[in-house]
Parts: structure tokens; C-alpha cells; sequence
């Protein structure tokens, strides 16, 4: 069930209905699609309407963040807990119920998605990745990559290009790829590689992933603002509601 959080169409799954969910894609006919909002890119597709437009007609839209499951709770339609994509993906990766589901990795710097294959299958040798692309190429490059996606119909394709370019590519051409799932997936392939350090568990469990992103990587202070922003923007609209009740 999709709850409406602040405009953003989210869907209201635990981990594990997410994954059943995902493998229930990969046996459809159209492509489905899998968009991982946190707070951050939530409060950028409040300020794009296209953006926030393509959120929405996702298949599958996850709480990718503390953030937005608190927001949801402050204005009281909670979901009941985070779903990050980048656990998600993992999971899918190495999750036994996907080992006869084929991969490619769209994304990331030339080598990293290469690198991140390689590590995944120290603990998943049953990974069947058919192809790899990095992130970095030109516009005019797009229909050959997509004629070599089509020729290889991989069952899942992730898509690592940060939001929003990720979705918004998605969105344009997902009719026209032969894939079952296309999942935008951020930075993920960067982790799997270990190019990006996750949070160590603490973090996780006391949901200060973002402060440790913010030691490790000190310029995305700017794009972290948009966190508090978007919590600001769910108190207005729960102190807006109780008024209008009042």
C-alpha cells in the first residue's frame, strides 16, 4: 500500500515484502520500476515537479532513510520502517530466491561496477552478471547501450547514476529496454565495490548514516541540508492539518 508523504507516493513495505515484491517483477511481461527516495532526493522532487511526477509512477517506491519514515510519522501516516536501497539491491544480489536472475550494472566510474561484480561473488559465486556500463558517457552513446541491454535481456537492471539523472533516465527509456526490473540504485555500486565506506553498525542502528556520510565526505553539506528542509516541511504541513481540524 502506497502512503502519501508529503506528495511523495511511498510505499508502506518491510524489507523482506520488498524482495518478494522485486522477485514478483522479475516474472512480469513490461518492465517494472524501483525508485529508492531518501529525505535528500525527497525534498529535491518537492522542488521538481518532473521529478516528482516519475517518483510517483514508480512501481516500487522505498523509505530509503530515516528521514522519511520520521517525516511520516510526524504527519501522522506512518510507514513502518526503512527500506535503504542499497540493502536492498544487496540482497537481491546474494538472496538465494534471485540466483537464477541475471544482472547488469549501469553506472558508477569506468572498472567500479567491475570491481563491485567481483566482490559480490565471493559470496555469491552463483551471480549471473550479463553485462557492465559505466556511468560516464555522452548523450549521443545512450541508444547503442541500450541496444546492448536489449541483446543481452537481463531479468534486472540496476541503474547507478544519482538522482535525479538516474530516474529521469529510467523514466524516458524504460519502455523501450528489455529488462523485467530497472531499479535506480544511487551510489550502491560504489559500495559493493568498497570505493564508499557504509556507515559502521552504530550508525545504522541509531540512524546517523548521514553524519557519517557527512565526516567522510564534508561537500555534501549542501546537499544535506535538504534533510532538516524536508523534516521543516512536514512539521508545516502537521502544524497546517491541526489547524485546519482546529
Amino acid at each position: 500500500m502506497k502512503k502519501d508523504i508529503l506528495g511523495i507516493k511511498i510505499d508502506d513495505v518491510t524489507m523482506e515484502e520488498a524482495l518478494e515484491i522485486a522477485l514478483s517483477f522479475t516474472k512480469c511481461d513490461s518492465a517494472k520500476t524501483v525508485y529508492t527516495p531518501n529525505a535528500e532526493i525527497a525534498m529535491v522532487a518537492l522542488q521538481d515537479n518532473e521529478f516528482l511526477d516519475i517518483l510517483n509512477q514508480g512501481d516500487l517506491v522505498i523509505p530509503d532513510g530515516a528521514g522519511v519514515v520520521l517525516a511520516s510519522k510526524i504527519i501522522n501516516n506512518p510507514l513502518r520502517q526503512k527500506v535503504a536501497g542499497f540493502d536492498l539491491s544487496s540482497s537481491m544480489l546474494k538472496d538465494p530466491r534471485f540466483h537464477g536472475k541475471t544482472f547488469f550494472f549501469l553506472g558508477a566510474k569506468p572498472g567500479v561496477a567491475e570491481k563491485a561484480v567481483d566482490m559480490v561473488k565471493v559470496s555469491n559465486p552463483n551471480l549471473q552478471v550479463v553485462g557492465i556500463q559505466h556511468g560516464y558517457f555522452k548523450e549521443d552513446e545512450t541508444q547503442q547501450i541500450i541496444r546492448t541491454i536489449n541483446n543481452l535481456q537481463p531479468d534486472i537492471l540496476f541503474v547507478g547514476l544519482g538522482a535525479p539523472r538516474q530516474e529521469k533516465w529510467i523514466h524516458t527509456h524504460k519502455d523501450h529496454l528489455n529488462a523485467k526490473l530497472i531499479m535506480g540504485i544511487g551510489g550502491t555500486i560504489d559500495g559493493l565495490a568498497g570505493e564508499v565506506k557504509r556507515a559502521p553498525d552504530v550508525f545504522v542502528k541509531w540512524n546517523l548514516e548521514w553524519l557519517y556520510r557527512l565526516v567522510k565526505q564534508p561537500k555534501r553539506f549542501g546537499r544535506m541540508l535538504n534533510i532538516p528542509s524536508f523534516l521543516c516541511q512536514a512539521v508545516r504541513y502537521r502544524m497546517k492539518t491541526k489547524k485546519q481540524m482546529s
